[in-house]
């Protein structure tokens, strides 16, 4: 949406897991190119989805549970589909990555990720209360912000809270369970919005740097979404960007840091705008205000309708 230290670990593994990987980098175009662009529709047959103020005083956050394994460190470039409308229903993308919703769907689904020769990115909102999750009542009023803007039914959440780290913690033990290989914690920058909780970036640092944590210790890699002020600070700590729309608003130089340590940053913009999701491709203009930016060959960019659903256009 508008969406330890354990670095010593990933560095230790990272050679293995990236000469395993084998990552095919997802196409990108060159600033002279005019080529026509290549739509999903065309190669993999995707169709567009029908399915429509903080406590002054904090308990200590449970401590990590399970034990670490190698953690998936993907390289710059990795290729990759998002779908988070509905349940992911095409594994033919050819991708190297999904990255679905935690609770829209099954072990069962994630079991075909895999299959498919590929991993599971599992979303969820790590800094927002969602009134349609399953384990929206475990949430405290005291827990709950201001709510967010044009999102019905969201509030920010004090991640400071004990209770709210405690029900994330449980998410990520959801995610392990499933079989997810990462998760994608959405809304950690608060600190850019009026939030109604005195959320600042240190708070967003420490917030990450907690769920990295907890992720690293259940063998969940994880990303940090959006958050481009903070990337120095958390940077070693996590094993990919997820993105929206740097290119739009010319930031696109914070998440460089990403691809020159051969992690990739996981970008999407959204040409069509807030207001069209079709499955029609967009011009060549536009694929090349997405897709053409300094450092551009290091990112993995889809161009996606703004629900999410399963169409996507790539850069070339």
């Amino acid at each position: 949406m508008k969406l330890m230290t354990i670095s010593s670990v990933v560095a230790a593994l990272g050679v293995a897991m990236v000469a395993n990987a084998s990552p095919i980098p997802c196409g990108e175009s060159s600033s002279t190119s005019s080529t026509t662009p290549t739509t999903a529709a065309t190669t993999t047959a995707a169709e567009t989805s029908s399915d429509p103020a903080p406590s002054s005083t904090e308990s200590a956050a449970p401590e990590p549970t399970g034990s670490s394994s190698a953690l998936w460190q993907p390289a710059a470039g990795t290729s990759w589909q998002i779908v988070l409308s509905a349940t992911l229903k095409d594994t033919s993308a050819n991708v190297q990555a999904y990255d679905i919703d935690l609770f829209d769907n099954t072990a069962a689904t994630i079991t075909k990720i895999h299959a498919a020769g590929a991993k599971a990115i599992c979303y969820f909102s790590a800094g927002s209360y969602e009134d349609w999750r399953s384990d929206a009542s475990k949430f405290k009023s005291a827990d709950l912000g201001k709510t967010l803007d044009g999102w019905a039914g969201e509030n920010w959440l004090n991640t400071k809270s004990a209770n709210v780290r405690a029900i994330m913690a449980a998410r990520l033990d959801l995610a392990k369970s499933k079989g997810c290989d990462a998760v994608d914690p959405d809304n950690i920058d608060a600190y850019n919005n009026s939030n109604g909780l005195g959320l600042t970036k240190a708070d967003a640092i420490d917030y990450i740097k907690y769920l990295a944590t907890e992720a690293h210790a259940r063998g969940l890699a994880i990303g940090l979404k959006n958050s481009g002020e903070i990337v120095s600070s958390v940077i070693d700590n996590v094993e990919f960007s997820v993105n929206e729309q740097c290119a739009q608003y010319n930031e696109c130089s914070l998440y460089s840091a990403f691809t020159a340590k051969n992690k990739p940053v996981f970008h999407i913009e959204y040409p069509k705008g807030d207001d069209t999701s079709n499955t029609k491709s967009v011009t060549a203009t536009q694929v090349k205000k997405a897709c053409v930016f300094t450092g551009s060959t290091g990112f993995s960019t889809l161009i996606k309708n703004i629900n999410l659903d399963s169409w996507f256009q790539l850069c070339s």
